[in-house]
C-alpha cells in the first residue's frame, strides 16, 4: 500500500469517527429547536464562501469569525468551538481530495504532516506562553518579506522557480523543523497556510504540493480538537451544522479551479494569500493594542 494510501484510509477513518462522535452528540442534546429559515440560509453561505476561499488557501477561521460578528450569529465565547467543528469535514474532504490527485513525494509530505501535528502537540505549552501581538507582528512582517522573494521568482528575475515534487537533504531538514513550528504556532491563532504554501514555493517545490501538505496537516490536527469541543458542548451545533453542510459542495468546487490552474498562475495566486494573510495578522495585532490601550484607559 502507498503512502498517499495509508494516509487517505486513516483520514476516511478519523473522519467516519469524528461523524460518529458527533451524531450521538446530536442525540443525547433530544430535539433541536432550528432558528428561522433566513438564518439558516445566512449560515450556508457564510460556510460556502469561507471553505471555498479555505480551499484556495486563504483560510477559513478568520473571514467565518468576521462574518459571526457581522451578522451576531452567536456569542463570542462559542466562536472558537463553532469553528474548529463546523470547518472539521470540509478540511478533511479538502485533504482528501489534495493528496488523492496531486502528486507529492511521500517522505516529504508525511514528515512535514507529522511535523506540524507534533508542533501543535508538543509545542502548545511553550507557545501559548509567548506575547501574541509579538508573534503577529513579526509573521506578518516575515510573510510581507517572503512574498517579495517569491513575487521576484515568480517574475523570473535572477531566480528559478521551483518545480519540485519534494525535498531532501537539509531542505528536507529545515521544512520539518519550519512545518513544527507553524504547527505550534497555530496554538495562538497563527494560521498554517499562508506560511506553508510560502514555505514549499521558496524552497524549490512546485506551490501546489503545498495544499495537500498544509491541508493534510489540518486535516489530521482539527478533528481533535473538534471531539474536545463536542464533548464539552463548547459550540454552537446549528451554527456548526451550517457550517459543514455549505463547506462541503464548496470545497469541491474550489478543487477543480485550482488544480486546473497553471503553475503560473498557482504562483501568483501564493502572493496574493501571503500578502492577505500578512495584511491579516497586522491588522489583528494593530487592533489588539488599540483593545489593550482602551482598557487601561478605561
Amino acid at each position: 500500500m502507498s503512502v498517499s494510501m495509508i494516509l487517505l484510509t486513516l483520514l476516511w477513518i478519523i473522519g467516519a469517527v469524528y461523524i460518529v462522535a458527533w451524531a450521538i452528540q446530536i442525540r443525547r442534546q433530544g430535539k433541536l429547536v432550528w432558528p428561522p429559515l433566513l438564518d439558516i440560509a445566512i449560515g450556508l453561505l457564510i460556510g460556502f464562501v469561507t471553505d471555498f476561499f479555505d480551499t484556495l488557501g486563504i483560510g477559513s477561521f478568520a473571514p467565518t469569525t468576521a462574518f459571526f460578528k457581522l451578522f451576531k450569529f452567536l456569542p463570542d465565547e462559542k466562536i472558537p468551538g463553532t469553528l474548529n467543528v463546523g470547518h472539521g469535514l470540509p478540511t478533511i474532504v479538502e485533504a482528501l481530495l489534495f493528496i488523492a490527485v496531486v502528486q507529492v513525494d511521500p517522505v516529504t509530505l508525511v514528515s512535514m504532516i507529522a511535523a506540524s501535528v507534533a508542533g501543535a502537540w508538543l509545542g502548545a505549552g511553550f507557545v501559548a506562553r509567548l506575547p501574541r501581538r509579538g508573534v503577529q507582528i513579526g509573521m506578518g512582517i516575515a510573510l510581507i518579506v517572503a512574498a517579495l522573494l517569491f513575487l521576484k521568482s515568480a517574475l523570473d528575475v535572477h531566480v528559478a522557480s521551483g518545480s519540485a515534487l519534494g525535498l531532501s537533504g537539509w531542505t528536507l531538514a529545515f521544512a520539518i523543523v519550519a512545518n513544527f513550528a507553524l504547527g505550534a504556532l497555530m496554538t495562538l491563532g497563527i494560521g498554517l497556510y499562508a506560511p506553508a504554501l510560502i514555505l514549499v514555493s521558496l524552497l524549490g517545490m512546485n506551490p501546489l504540493t503545498a495544499w495537500p501538505i498544509m491541508m493534510g496537516s489540518c486535516a489530521f490536527l482539527m478533528p481533535i480538537a473538534s471531539l474536545r469541543f463536542i464533548r464539552l458542548n463548547a459550540y454552537s451545533l446549528k451554527a456548526a451544522l451550517c457550517l459543514t453542510v455549505g463547506g462541503i459542495p464548496a470545497v469541491y468546487i474550489a478543487f477543480k479551479f485550482v488544480h486546473n490552474l497553471s503553475l503560473t498562475a498557482i504562483r501568483w495566486l501564493v502572493i496574493v494569500v501571503v500578502l492577505y494573510a500578512a495584511f491579516t495578522m497586522l491588522r489583528s495585532a494593530y487592533l489588539e493594542r488599540t483593545r489593550k490601550t482602551f482598557t487601561t484607559a478605561t
